[in-house]
């Protein structure tokens, strides 16, 4: 278990049981509840740290626990138990590896939700079927991960796929984990829509911020709006389309543009659209911020040849590279499935170490 042992030395179990000491404290004043944002705040804390502590006690227990056998099983040459205990310390190796991700997500947006938009590029059809299949890419991920997804707009083709979509990834660290999805993504294959059958390049770009919490507050201004009511399109049922329910606020300083029009009501259509607006301006302005953090999550790059963070080849051979790591996998029907962890936790171990 050498990962353990590196992973105890970095990770403070003494800081953070103080901490919680400080925070009990705090909480403990007969005012703590006064400012319902601030103790918020606070109590968030408390659970992030106190879930971190409980898996590390759990982890080193199980270690301790698995070694004990395992010394005993050598004395006695018992192979059965040596062979059960491995694939029990194969297990905790995992859990060592998922947590020391965990612990790489302590930015203060991290723990927050993520909204997520995908845009159709470059390609015409084939580029709106690849954002259509990178929408469904990742509404496996949020399953798979035990999130919950909100769809806030979605634009169907004119002949297939999608032109965009906009949504949101319910749970823990969801916006740690996808933040590092920003990007052009590009598809390489033979194309459906070619009577020729030739090969097609299709691009997309996925754009995610965090969804604002109420202790953060993103001031907007009348002046700086201009906010248009229409009939949604698409796929919405008889309601859908004989009322106008749709939103689109335009932020005239930035020239960002969000609608919703997922929603039969128009205020509930018109309270996602702040919020997805909200977010995307705090976003921009921690990228202007950060050089470093715009150069990777610029989401005005054209969405085209020489922008992509990632390439996924069907034709003339099947394979999937981040070209900001270097990293490739061969099985590509299990990335389009959901399985793009590697990826996320190889962008966030490169990211962690440039910070070194």
């Amino acid at each position: 278990m050498k990962n353990f042992a590196r992973f105890r030395s970095i990770f403070d179990i003494e800081s953070l049981k103080k901490r919680i000491s400080e925070i009990e404290h705090i909480i403990s004043k007969d005012n703590f509840w006064n400012e319902a944002n601030n103790s918020k705040t606070i109590l968030k804390e408390r659970s992030v740290i106190s879930d971190k502590i409980e898996t590390w006690q759990s982890i080193k227990k199980d270690l301790d626990e698995s070694k004990i056998l395992l010394d005993l099983a050598m004395e006695e040459s018992d192979k059965e138990t040596v062979k059960e205990v491995s694939f029990d310390i194969e297990s905790i190796n995992k859990r060592v590896k998922a947590f020391s991700v965990s612990l790489m997500l302590n930015n203060r947006d991290d723990i927050n939700n993520a909204i997520i938009s995908i845009n159709a590029g470059a390609g015409g059809t084939d580029s709106q079927d690849w954002t259509e299949m990178l929408f469904k890419m990742y509404s496996k991920w949020v399953g798979q991960k035990g999130f919950n997804l909100e769809l806030i707009d979605l634009q169907y083709g004119d002949e297939a796929g999608i032109k965009s979509v906009t949504f949101t990834a319910k749970g823990q660290y969801a916006f740690g984990y996808l933040k590092s999805e920003t990007g052009v993504h590009r598809l390489v294959r033979i194309s459906p829509y070619n009577a020729s059958g030739k090969r097609h390049t299709s691009f997309a770009s996925v754009y995610v911020c965090p969804e604002l919490t109420n202790e953060i507050v993103v001031e907007l201004e009348d002046k700086d709006l201009r906010i248009d009511v229409f009939r949604a399109s698409g796929a919405g049922g008889q309601h859908v389309n004989k009322t106008s329910s749709a939103i689109r606020i335009t932020h005239l300083p930035t020239k960002i543009v969000v609608q919703c029009q997922q929603e039969k009501s128009q205020l509930r259509n018109k309270e996602l659209a702040f919020k997805v607006l909200k977010s995307r301006l705090y976003q921009r302005k921690k990228q202007q911020q950060d050089e470093k953090i715009k150069k990777i999550h610029d989401n005005k790059s054209e969405i085209a040849w020489g922008n992509q963070i990632r390439s996924y080849v069907l034709h003339p051979y099947r394979m999937v590279k981040d070209h900001r790591i270097n990293m490739e996998i061969g099985n590509i029907n299990s990335v389009l499935n959901g399985e793009i962890d590697p990826f996320i936790e190889g962008v966030l171990l490169f990211n962690s170490n440039l910070k070194k």
